[in-house]
């Protein structure tokens, strides 16, 4: 399947759980040499942390807000991330992982997999960190829980085309962000007050945090380790995952889509997500004698919904 279709049709593989582990025979800040040829000096955008202070006990609890259509590896890979995250002996246990939606009937994600959310909207404990990847749902509950939860939440990132839900809420007005390069556009015209800002891995803006698309979404995870637990502690856990993405140590390394999505391109894209579509193939709608087109038929049926909502900023 290809990249565009997965996060179009959202394809996907299932999460782990999170079970512990360890590195048998490395203790945690161990100089190894092998551990030292991994570890690589940081660019010069990311060299100040913008430290995060973690609870003096317990967890850092983290809500995955998910619908129908969810992109696995926009919430899987912080997942892991997090999972993944490994501490000195202390009264600290690193992070609590949950999944949130708006009701607990299971979802089908991308590729058809079905998950069983841990949380509804109402019953889901206020969470310190919110990852939201890109997904179909987008309802006024949704926004509102983004909204609520932000007041007391650390963190609240977006991944992929989930910039487009953490910029419906309201929260990112007057303030910059990014988002998969395929959806510039799409989200450029629809939130006018949104600065965008192209070929770059992922965007903070204080307490709210965009990455681009799909594995950019690992790279804003370790940087969130980071800010709570220092850079050694997100290096060791990226190299326990084996991951050698450097990106989480440099936010500009995405320069390869810096020129994707300018205005001088005329291609159509679906107007609920950003993401171009071809016009021959696409679900389109015609709303007052122009035609629209989406990626999928739940799109189409949001914007049919309430089109004034999408042709706002357009």
């Amino acid at each position: 399947m290809k990249r565009r279709e997965m996060i179009q049709k959202s394809a996907a593989f299932g999460f782990l759980a999170a079970i512990p582990v360890s590195i048998p025979g490395r203790a945690f800040g161990a100089k190894q040499a092998s551990e030292s040829a991994f570890l690589v000096k940081p660019g010069p955008a990311t060299e100040q942390a913008h430290p995060l202070k973690p609870p003096a006990s317990g967890s850092i609890p983290v809500a995955f807000l998910i619908s129908q259509g969810a992109a696995v590896i926009d919430f899987c890979g912080p997942w892991e991330v997090f999972q993944d995250v490994k501490l000195p002996a202390q009264a600290n246990q690193g992070f609590q992982l949950y999944t949130v939606a708006e009701s607990a009937s299971p979802i089908r994600v991308s590729g058809g997999m079905k998950i069983t959310p841990d949380y509804t909207l109402r019953s889901a404990p206020k969470p310190k960190v919110v990852v939201i990847p890109a997904q179909s749902g987008e309802s006024d509950a949704m926004l509102e829980w983004i909204r609520k939860s932000a007041e007391t939440a650390d963190v609240v990132m977006s991944v992929c085309t989930g910039a487009f839900l953490l910029a419906g809420s309201g929260l990112l007005a007057g303030k910059s962000a990014t988002t998969h390069h395929d959806s510039y556009r799409g989200f450029e015209r629809r939130f006018r007050n949104v600065k965008l800002k192209r070929g770059v891995r992922f965007v903070e803006e204080g307490q709210l945090a965009s990455a681009g698309g799909l594995t950019s979404g690992i790279d804003l995870a370790l940087r969130v380790v980071e800010r709570y637990y220092g850079r050694e502690a997100a290096q060791q856990t990226a190299y326990y995952m084996e991951y050698q993405g450097q990106g989480w140590m440099n936010e500009n390394s995405n320069s390869l889509y810096a020129n994707v999505g300018t205005e001088a391109d005329s291609g159509p894209y679906c107007l609920v997500c950003g993401m171009d579509i071809d016009p021959k193939t696409a679900d389109k709608t015609v709303y007052q004698g122009q035609t629209y087109y989406f990626c999928m038929p739940e799109h189409k049926k949001q914007f049919e919904a309430s089109p004034e909502k999408y042709l706002e900023g357009k």
